[in-house]
């Protein structure tokens, strides 16, 4: 690598796309760490639901940001590109390049981007905007955005009723868009390592039915008793997420077991929908259809792409 370089590989994609595995792999070939840059695996008291790297996969490489905080604690974007330049200004001083796998596009974003710190918001402002979600719904909240901030509703996930209302408590907090606090000069888009982004995806019908059965071998490895133990903190921003708010109304005792993982299911497509049409259109990256028939063929492009950008 000319002039001692440093290279953060970056690969984004849907969710069960097969990131981790290839992330892995990665790793091992060019002795390097990973570190995570899954909004939902950050928390430590999430694990089946979030499909987290398996003990031995964590042991097989070293990760950061895997069960980083509690379900509890306030984390945010800004949180994670703060702590993701410190880190990685350790791991460059011994090793050239780091691999970043994740499909939480926002996350990536603040890391090669840079994002503003954003305010401290009131629990007052909190409590408004929560409100207004309950009694009016979110296409009232998506309005008030568009009308509040166009620019940011232009590329926010408005289907995302936490990423809405971030939006808005901030607007509301500070009397300015929530856009004004992206890609702000007070923290400048980094310069000391190279980005390679990396976009994995796969054929769709053959995405959703990977996705399907991953359900499925949530459910059998104990997701619905994960999701029982998490139910007091419902309520928490951490568990509106796929594969925990659905069980709610199940432990109530209204709805079936099988609307259960159809929703769950459904919801999981949805999602990795969302991440599909976001990694498209809001980031510049090489797209690597993933065979799931033969990941060894893919895994090879992958390397033989990113050894010819180190030349």
């Amino acid at each position: 690598m000319a002039g001692n370089q440093k290279y953060l590989i970056v690969i984004a994609g849907p969710t069960a796309v097969g990131k981790t595995n290839i992330a892995i792999e990665l790793a091992k070939t060019f002795n390097t760490v990973i570190l995570s840059a899954d909004s939902r695996q950050i928390y430590k008291e999430l694990n089946i639901g979030v499909a987290k790297p398996s003990a031995e996969q964590l042991q097989e490489v070293k990760h950061y940001f895997i069960s980083h905080v509690s379900i509890t604690e306030d984390y945010s974007a800004y949180d994670y590109q703060k702590e993701v330049h410190q880190l990685l200004s350790q791991i460059f001083k011994e090793k050239d390049i780091a691999i970043m796998c994740g499909g939480t596009g926002f996350y990536i974003n603040a890391v090669l981007n840079g994002l503003n710190e954003l305010p401290q918001i009131s629990g007052e402002t909190k409590d408004v905007v929560k409100n207004l979600l309950k009694e009016k719904g979110l296409l009232y909240l998506q309005n008030e955005l568009k009308r509040k901030d166009p620019l940011y509703y232009q590329k926010a996930d408005v289907h995302n009723p936490a990423r809405v209302c971030r939006a808005l408590e901030i607007i509301y907090e500070t009397g300015r868009p929530f856009s004004d606090f992206l890609n702000d000069q007070l923290i400048q888009k980094p310069s000391y390592f190279i980005p390679v982004n990396l976009f994995l995806n796969m054929n769709r019908s053959e995405l959703y039915e990977r996705i399907n059965q991953r359900v499925i071998q949530m459910i059998e490895t104990g997701l619905e008793a994960e999701a029982r133990s998490l139910y007091l903190y419902k309520n928490l921003k951490a568990l509106n997420t796929v594969g925990y708010k659905e069980w709610w109304k199940y432990v109530e005792g209204t709805i079936s077991l099988q609307s259960v993982i159809e929703q769950i299911q459904r919801n999981t497509r949805q999602y990795a929908k969302r991440q599909i049409t976001w990694f498209k259109h809001q980031w510049k990256a090489k797209e690597i259809k993933i065979k799931a028939e033969n990941i060894d063929q893919s895994y090879n492009e992958i390397l033989l792409f990113i050894q010819g950008l180190l030349k």
